[in-house]
């Protein structure tokens, strides 16, 4: 059986499993079209509460990830140039990325978007890195809630790594960017500098050398673009300079054009 088949066979039995192992969605029509099935995975993948699933169906949901990740095309750090010594800038899906760490945009809840299909990277990352990490992420929001109370969330800037599972990055960084609801003030702009200080200096503890910041806050979180991208290129070089051989790779990982230009500018 060539991988086409394959893949399509794992997608089948999965959509099938994740129908069942689903209260509301049982009975739901399964599209007939390879995309439409896909697109039904992903969805119920994204509303799944963390719960356990059987261990063949992971085995069988890891390995059509996988190759999901080699179909999209894995970039590895030899693939991205450097701008200055250390620090890149791509543009791309951050998935895609086979580096020590990701970060991800979380929400206080840390539990990935419930949003089905929601274009946002909270979503996207859990959705290729498959339902263990929703697992993992609610273990740690419980233990934080055993400790400080139930109604605990997860504060802006303070970073939580957890395992990369089926993503080519072996670690993702889940980070709370702060929120501008009505104007920018220089606290919010502190908390977006303590993201990228808090998240470098966690890299450095936990020896991860290469880590790839997506653009923080700057989606619903409405952190103006440009002054974000300004915020992170001078957080991220100070960092460096005064912790000049405790990370080896700074990747910016943009994935509209309007936030390339900005840092292009400023790189």
């Amino acid at each position: 059986m060539d991988k086409k088949c394959k893949q399509e066979q794992r997608l089948d039995i999965l959509v099938e499993q994740f129908k069942l192992d689903s209260d509301d969605y049982k009975e739901i029509q399964t599209p007939a079209d390879y995309e439409g099935k896909r697109r039904l995975l992903r969805s119920l993948m994204n509303v799944r509460m963390p719960k356990a699933m059987d261990a063949d169906v992971l085995k069988i949901q890891d390995a059509y990830l996988q190759a999901c990740a080699e179909q999209k095309g894995i970039v590895y750090l030899k693939d991205i140039p450097q701008i200055r010594h250390g620090i890149s800038l791509w543009q791309g899906d951050i998935t895609r990325l086979a580096v020590d760490a990701i970060v991800n945009a979380a929400n206080a809840e840390m539990l990935g978007c419930f949003v089905p299909m929601h274009t946002c990277i909270d979503n996207c990352i859990h959705t290729y890195a498959g339902i263990q990490l929703r697992t993992e992420c609610y273990q740690r929001m419980h233990a934080m809630r055993m400790r400080y109370g139930r109604n605990y969330q997860q504060p802006t800037a303070k970073p939580m790594l957890t395992d990369g599972y089926n993503l080519p990055a072996k670690k993702i960084i889940h980070i709370v960017g702060p929120i501008v609801q009505n104007q920018l003030t220089p606290d919010l702009e502190k908390d977006l500098e303590d993201c990228y200080r808090n998240t470098l200096d966690l890299c450095a503890k936990n020896g991860l050398r290469s880590v790839a910041f997506c653009c923080i806050s700057t989606g619903v979180f409405h952190f103006p673009n440009q002054r974000a991208a300004e915020i992170a290129v001078k957080t991220v070089t100070e960092w460096m300079t005064i912790h000049p051989k405790a990370v080896d790779r700074v990747i910016f990982n943009v994935f509209k054009d309007e936030d390339k230009e900005y840092y292009e500018k400023l790189l």
